[in-house]
Formats: structure tokens, sequence, C-alpha cells
């Protein structure tokens, strides 16, 4: 457990003006300090589950609950921040694998399998994220911020492939939200491997894609991506309104 250290940095005064850097200063340190109890918020559920409280979350970090309260308007206020740590997670484990070499498919059984690796090493948090959606969703942010991304490399890749990229931004809300659906079901129920619930997943995805792709006269080789086949069937067009 942390020690129990002072802030060393104190916050300005209200209406102080940042002529002599301490407001920038103390934007930076409050920045950080809140990415060091977000840590300690994470370890804390992961030892004590969803239920942890805001008195334990505080003795992981080595703090009291009200300087905690002092970087964190509530609890609510501190979810989001786990919320937000989880997709910035996700994200930087994903990223790596969607901008490889590999083919389309490759990447997709890949990334499955690596966002299911994420999940069993802090199931607990994720638990507990999912669990405070009805209110105040502590992962609204996050997924904003992964929907971002996935529609835009989506979209690249459709464009790339001179396929219609217009659904690239609710199909990458779609895939979010059955990301979700799965891992709380991996978790919960506990009746599956990781790899095989990953390469189900992952299945149903690349196939929609595909799929997709082919509706639109292109096969993609799940072999080769570089190798893209043109289908005698022609692209299906969209029928005018009357």
């Amino acid at each position: 457990m942390a020690s129990r250290v002072k802030d060393p940095t104190p916050e300005p005064a209200l209406g102080q003006k940042d002529g002599d850097g301490r407001s920038t200063r103390w934007d930076d340190h409050r920045e950080a300090r809140r990415a060091e109890l977000v840590a300690a918020a994470v370890d804390a559920i992961d030892r004590h589950g969803p239920a942890a409280s805001i008195a334990e979350i505080a003795a992981s970090a080595g703090v009291s609950k009200p300087v905690l309260y002092r970087y964190f308007g509530d609890k609510d206020d501190l979810y989001r921040a786990v919320g937000q740590w989880g997709a910035e997670q996700v994200v930087d484990r994903l990223l790596p694998v969607l901008l490889t070499k590999e083919t389309i498919r490759e990447k997709v059984y890949r990334g499955c399998a690596e966002y299911l690796a994420f999940l069993d090493e802090h199931p607990q948090v994720f638990l507990l994220l999912v669990e405070h959606r009805s209110s105040d969703d502590p992962l609204a942010d996050g997924k904003e911020q992964i929907a971002a991304t996935f529609a835009k490399l989506m979209g690249d890749t459709l464009r790339r492939l001179g396929v219609d990229a217009g659904g690239a931004e609710p199909w990458a809300h779609g895939v979010i939200g059955m990301g979700l659906s799965v891992g709380e079901w991996y978790l919960r129920r506990d009746v599956m491997s990781r790899q095989a619930t990953a390469d189900y997943l992952a299945s149903f995805i690349w196939h929609a894609f595909s799929g997709f792709a082919a509706d639109n006269g292109v096969v993609v080789d799940g072999v080769d991506e570089l190798r893209l086949v043109q289908s005698e069937k022609p692209a299906r067009t969209r029928k005018k309104e009357a």
C-alpha cells in the first residue's frame, strides 16, 4: 500500500492568472495525480471486486477519501475515469494489431483474442463498468473513443477496397456493443474457453465484413489481403426512393 503523501503543488487561488505558470503546472500535476489515482482504483477493484468501496480505493492509493474527492467530483466521476482508462487500454492493444501488414481476417481474429485477454486481466473492472451503465454510463466516453478509432480504420479499409464506406460509423458502434455483450457473457457464465469465445466473436465479425464486401462486388481473399478478386456478382445498389 502506498504511503500517504500530501500533494506538493497547492491549488491556485480562484481567478489567479497563469502568467507565472502556476496554473499550468497545477493542471499538469492534477492530470498526473488523477492518472495515479485511477491506477490505484483499478488495483483496488481487481482485488475487491465490483463492490470495491471508495474507502478501499482510497486506501489502495494511500490517501484519505477527502483527498480522493479533491480530484474526482463523486464516485461516478471516478468510474468514468476508470472507463476512459479501460478504453485507452483496449485501443493501445488493438491498434498495433489492426495496423500490421497481416490480412484483414488475421487482424480480426488477433484483435478479438487481444480484447478477451485484456478482459481476463481485469475482469472485476469490466464487470463494475458494465454494472453501472444504467445511470451515468462510465463507458460512454470510452466507447466514443473506440468507435471513432474503429470507424476510421474500417472506413479507410472499405474505401481502399472500393466499397461504400458509409456504414463505417454505425458498424463500429455495433461491433463495440457486440464486444461488450460477448465479454460480459464470457466473464459471467464462464462456460467457454477464452480462445473459443474469441474465435466465435471474430468469425461473426469477419463474415459480416467479407459478406458485405462480396455483396458489393469484391471478394476479399482471407489468405492474401492484397489479392482482391472481383466477383461476377454486380455491386448492390440502393433503390431510389419514390
